[in-house]
């Protein structure tokens, strides 16, 4: 027997999603992000009233389209100044390097719809200490725990991933790992649209930094990102505090439409 609409995920009356479809947590943080700007869209005359309401999470081109003219008039994003491109590049300077690999191998803690992300967080955190705590008695903890849990097919060679460049990992991913000095198991658990990885690193070969001026581009594109993230984020959170939220808390949100 279906829940009632009354107990369901709502956005201002509008239903996010049905038992039958099994959402994990973020993926209902996700909808309900997309539905705030869909609305405000409507509210500011961007999209009809009488737009198709989203089919299984899946919004209309039209509501699309009038979410991305609503965030070009609503988001005001200034160019970085080059003080703060210098900043950045001379703070991230290793970030920026063309050709470093990466020899690593992970364990995979896959977030799937329906899937208790609490608990799954807890494996994860008890599987990092495990391995970190795992003394040199010629067992390779690490491969064991992979074999064992890793939801990548990658757990069968005990989590070898290989030599690795930044552009063969997710960008979420490639940010903890890539640009840094760490070797060893990682002390955090990264978290990727896939999931929770725990990540050794085995080894590095790093890149050739290039000068500021051959990477300034790609330096202010990375800031006008995190300026834009940081700006959604804060105009979200704007909506939600003025909108009727119920079966979904939006304070603890890291939606890729956030991010």
């Amino acid at each position: 027997m279906d829940a009632p609409v009354s107990s369901l995920a709502q956005v201002n009356g509008v239903v996010l999603a049905y038992p039958s479809e099994q959402l994990g947590t973020e993926a209902l943080r996700q909808r309900a992000c997309a539905e705030l700007l869909r609305q405000a869209a409507i509210r500011a005359g961007l999209l009809a009233e009488d737009d198709p309401l989203p089919l299984g999470g899946a919004m209309t081109e039209t509501a699309s389209a009038a979410i991305e003219q609503l965030l070009e008039r609503e988001l005001q994003l200034p160019d970085p100044t080059e003080e703060a491109l210098r900043r950045h590049h001379a703070a991230q300077r290793g970030r920026y390097a063309v050709g470093e690999r990466v020899l690593m191998r992970h364990i995979l803690f896959a977030v799937t719809p329906g899937v208790d992300v609490n608990a799954l967080r807890q494996r994860a955190e008890a599987c990092l200490l495990d391995v970190r705590c795992a003394t040199p008695d010629g067992q390779d903890r690490f491969a064991t725990a992979a074999r064992a849990t890793s939801n990548c097919p990658s757990g069968a060679e005990g989590g070898n991933l290989g030599w690795l460049t930044s552009p063969d990992c997710a960008p979420e991913l490639a940010g903890e790992i890539f640009g840094k000095p760490e070797i060893g198991v990682l002390p955090r658990l990264v978290h990727s649209r896939f999931g929770l990885h725990v990540v050794e690193v085995l080894a590095r070969e790093p890149g050739v930094e290039p000068p500021f001026e051959v990477v300034k581009s790609a330096v202010a594109q990375t800031l006008r990102q995190q300026a834009f993230a940081t700006a959604l984020r804060q105009y979200l959170q704007l909506l939600a505090a003025g909108a009727a939220l119920v079966g979904v808390d939006l304070d603890a949100a890291t939606s890729p439409l956030v991010q």
